[in-house]
């Protein structure tokens, strides 16, 4: 006892830090009295909000029995302290919450989870779930089961839409993966209760990862769930208390309280799209993509989107210039092929999935132009471009697509009507905010309009529109604008209005708490706009008191005011007989200030005393006067000789004349703003109108100038085209040229063989046959050698026969066979057959004649014994080579001998030889000498015609 009376002699601090487990005890359960009394600003409260990292051993005290009690106290602390007190101890406190008493006793368990309760009722929860999620990889199982069963309670209590349910579930994967029983069974509680909010819509973050086993036992576990209602808020924070407080004092009713108790009913209203890291995609967007785009086959242009699709198929697309990206994309839904369409409308959509809100920045470029591209009547396009539009939607609002879509409704074709009719149903149903009134009439008036038509397919779309805004805006909202529809309209109506499935819900605004009542006026106070009369109940100010006259009279002077002072004679013209504000009176007080008729001073006026005119001068200020105004005034001229009285107090019964001169300038001012507002209305409508002037003029320039890019690129390809068939008719010209050159030489060759040293007849022989091969003449007739039936074609590798032969005997060694008559001296008569291999026309000559030859020393023609096949142009030059001597001889024989072949080098027998045998060359040939020379000039007239005709 004596050590029970020494704890409690310290002060609270020092109990809470004491070594002895008791004085501990002791101090916790007297701060848990302390705190249940205490309010937030007493000094206790204060002093442990200061010293919070008392309350870190406090929670994680040793002593289990101790620690319970820490618990307690620590929570009659919170409901004390409030939010400061939560946000100042939370970081020390949420460790040891977990680490002690979530596996302590259930009391004291109860008292940790009731902790983390308050913690974030009274601020909020994202800071206690941060420190839970790291306890759920901690190696110790039992850790990991206490936090997985405070995260359960914390969802239970406050919902997933007050607690964000994102981080947990991607962490449920690990837990279920874990060795441990218990936890695996309480991370199925705690997916179980996860459920419960979300429904369907949590599968798509964690199923995939997650075993076929794990998967079918959580079915069997969802299934009793599907069937219960949502669940609602069990706890409230404390800002939703006193939101919840507010609306209850402000007269809202039970409706609002259930809202805000049900705030987080629907599970549709959280966001579980997984965050994913954005993409740079305009780095992978082909560079010429406008180019190809632009091509005038339809593969091209297919191509060109197939690689955008690829490029934009990401979860989350960073920021950037996608201006000309749609544009093109808008273009293409004009595209005369349908897969290109529908490759755009891809593009369009993954792009706005992409770029999410900010994607509404590019809805005027695309939106309209995909909603007039439902003409097409092949459903993959339709589901394609209706896909990209409920994209467009999720990016924006309901409001910023409605202009389109109510325009698209006033089309001629009844498959956009239809198409667009239900688009804006699944926009209705889809969308989390309520339209406004203004908006619920446009859309109303739109579906009634649809009722009318001739196709069942759009009278049926209208229904539903009125249907599904039916169910959102309430009877309220709606019944009016249903006024005049007949019965079977009606009901069709209501079974839509029925069968919808709608995500928001039209909920009046709180209405402003009642002001109290405005007190008496009293002469410093301005009474309430519009009140002429006191309050019922009110009392009534006395009447003011008439302030003493000084003791020397004192000439009038008017008194200062803010609002501008009026022309003399007041509001009215002189002369009208009507007093201005000077010269007004009290109701049924026929006595007015001296001189207030005129509307100009007289010099001969008597100056007015301040008793006479101050009832005038208070009445000086105001526009109206007192009283009933002009009406209690008299119109005739009042007389200037009525003596001079003081006037009497203003009866009861009549406000004060402040209250007229207050009212007088908020009705000027009122005019004043409804004119304002009148002028900023046209300026409104004259903005509006030059906008869609001028949207219509932008829209008409990008067509001009995609027709001008269109022309400018077809242009381009005629140029190239051009180009190419330039650069060929060059290269053909350029191979005439070189073919006319090369037939130029060959006739100038032909000029110098004519007229070279060649004997006529073998020159004439020869050239005659050269013409016939080619075709330009025929061959001679009757001309030895050139005979039909002496020609013969043999290879050049046929007529070659070894070489190294000798010169001295008949025949020669080589490509040509040259018969040799040496040795017999005597005239002979021989057939000689030359074969020479032609390398330009591959022909070998033949020729029989018997001619005598000269009887020499050598016999007729020599050789060296290595005779080279040559050119036919070279053949005509006549030159022999010769083996030794290395000297050139005119070319002699036996008539017979060709003239295509070239001689070899003849043996210099002595000039005897040489000179007989070219003698009796010459003396053979002689005889049609003139007759070869005029037949080779024709020759080479009809070959230079041929040519020119080649040219």
């Amino acid at each position: 006892m004596g050590d029970a009376e020494d704890f409690t002699q310290l002060s609270l601090p020092d109990q809470f830090q004491h070594k002895n487990w008791k004085a501990r005890k002791g101090g916790y359960e007297t701060a848990t009295k302390e705190f249940k009394t205490a309010q937030p600003s007493d000094p206790i409260v204060r002093e442990f909000i200061l010293e919070s990292s008392l309350w870190k051993a406090a929670v994680s005290d040793g002593n289990v029995a101790a620690q319970q009690e820490a618990l307690q106290a620590y929570n009659a602390f919170l409901d004390a302290a409030g939010t400061e007190g939560a946000r100042k101890t939370r970081s020390h406190t949420v460790g040891g919450i977990v680490e002690k008493g979530l596996i302590g006793r259930p009391a004291a368990k109860a008292a940790a989870t009731e902790s983390l309760l308050l913690l974030i009722e009274l601020d909020k929860a994202d800071p206690i779930v941060e420190e839970l999620l790291p306890y759920l990889a901690h190696k110790m199982p039992k850790l990991v089961t206490a936090a997985l069963s405070a995260l359960t309670a914390i969802y239970h209590a406050y919902g997933c839409k007050t607690v964000e349910p994102k981080p947990v579930i991607k962490l449920l994967p690990k837990v279920f993966g874990h060795a441990d029983k218990n936890v695996r069974a309480e991370a199925q509680n705690l997916t179980v209760e996860l459920y419960r909010w979300l429904r369907e819509a949590m599968k798509p973050l964690f199923w995939g990862e997650l075993k076929d086993v794990q998967q079918k036992d959580l079915e069997k576990l969802f299934e009793p769930i599907k069937n219960e209602p949502q669940p609602k808020q069990e706890r409230l924070l404390r800002s939703q208390q006193a939101a919840q407080e507010e609306a209850v004092a402000s007269g809202a009713g039970d409706g609002e309280q259930e809202a805000v108790e049900g705030e987080g009913d629907e599970g549709g209203e959280i966001d579980l799209e997984p965050e994913y890291e954005a993409v740079d995609v305009l780095a992978k967007v082909p560079k010429d993509f406008g180019d190809r785009l632009a091509s005038s086959k339809w593969k091209d242009r297919k191509d060109a989107l197939d690689e955008l699709y690829a490029a934009v198929n990401v979860p989350a697309i960073q920021e950037g210039q996608f201006d000309d990206i749609l544009r093109a994309c808008a273009k293409s839904m004009k595209d005369a092929n349908i897969a290109v369409v529908t490759v755009a409308a891809n593009c369009v959509e993954r792009i706005a999935n992409g770029l999410r809100k900010s994607f509404s920045r590019y809805k005027g470029t695309i939106l309209g132009p995909m909603l007039e591209r439902f003409k097409e009547k092949k459903a993959t396009v339709t589901d394609a471009i209706s896909a990209a539009c409920d994209a467009v939607f999720s990016a924006t609002s309901l409001g910023e697509v409605e202009p389109e879509v109510l325009e698209a409704l006033k089309n001629k074709n009844p498959q956009i009507k239809e198409h667009s009719a239900k688009f804006l149903i699944r926009c209705l149903k889809s969308t989390r905010d309520a339209p406004s009134l203004e908006q619920t009439k446009t859309c109303s008036e739109a579906g009634k309009k649809l009722l009318t038509e001739s196709v069942a397919t759009l009278r049926d779309a209208g229904a539903e529109i009125l249907g599904v805004l039916w169910k959102i805006m309430g009877d309220r909202n709606m019944l009016n604008h249903l006024e005049g529809l007949d019965g079977i309209r009606k009901t069709k109506i209501k079974e839509f209005s029925d069968a919808a499935e709608v995500k928001a819900k039209w909920k009046p605004k709180a209405a402003p708490p009642p002001k109290a009542a405005a007190p008496a006026a009293t002469p410093g106070r301005k009474p309430a706009l519009g009140s002429k009369r006191a309050p019922p109940g009110a009392k009534k100010p006395p009447p003011k008191a008439a302030s003493p006259p000084p003791t020397e009279p004192a000439e009038l002077k008017p008194r200062a005011t803010s609002r501008p002072v009026g022309k003399p004679g007041g509001l009215r013209p002189p002369g009208s007989g009507l007093k201005g504000p000077s010269g007004l009176s009290k109701p049924g007080a026929g006595l007015r200030a001296p001189g207030s008729s005129s509307g100009t001073s007289s010099p001969k006026r008597p100056v007015p005393t301040l008793e006479d005119s101050a009832p005038a001068v208070s009445k000086a200020t105001g526009l109206n006067g007192a009283g009933r105004g002009l009406a209690g005034r008299s119109l005739g001229k009042p007389s200037t000789t009525a003596p001079a009285t003081a006037p009497t107090p203003p009866s009861p019964a009549s406000p004060p004349p402040e209250h007229n001169n207050a009212l007088a300038d908020l009705r000027a001012e009122a005019d004043l703003l409804r004119a304002q507002t009148a002028d900023l209305r046209a300026d409104k409508l004259r903005l509006t109108t030059q906008l869609a002037e001028l949207q219509v003029a932008n829209a008409q320039l990008i067509e001009e100038h995609t027709r001008d890019v269109l022309r400018v690129k077809a242009k381009a390809n005629q140029v190239v085209r051009a180009r190419e068939a330039e650069a060929e008719a060059d290269e053909r010209a350029g191979a005439s040229a070189r073919e006319v050159e090369r037939l130029r030489r060959e006739v100038a060759r032909l000029g110098r063989a004519a007229g070279g040293a060649m004997s006529p007849p073998l020159y004439s022989d020869g050239y005659a046959g050269f013409a016939a091969d080619m075709g330009f003449a025929p061959a001679p007739a009757g001309r030895p050698g050139y005979g039909a039936e002496a020609r013969a074609y043999t290879s050049p590798v046929a007529a070659r026969t070894p070489r190294g032969s000798s010169g001295d005997g008949g025949g020669s060694a080589g490509k040509e066979n040259i018969p040799d008559h040496s040795g017999s001296g005597s005239p002979q008569a021989s057939v000689t057959t030359d074969k020479v291999p032609a390398y330009g026309f591959g022909r070998a000559h033949s020729a029989s004649s018997a001619r005598p030859l000269s009887n020499g020393g050598g016999g007729g023609y020599t050789s060296s014994g290595r005779g080279t096949p040559v050119s036919f142009a070279a053949a005509h030059e006549g030159e022999a080579g010769t083996g030794d001597g290395h000297s050139r001889v005119p070319s002699a024989g036996a008539a017979g001998t060709t003239a295509h072949a070239r001689l070899g080098s003849a043996a210099a027998v002595g000039g005897l030889e040489r000179s007989s045998s070219t003698s009796s060359a010459s003396a053979a040939g002689s005889g049609g000498g003139v007759e070869s020379w005029r037949r080779a000039a024709e020759v080479t007239q009809n070959l230079k015609a041929r040519i020119e005709v080649m040219k």
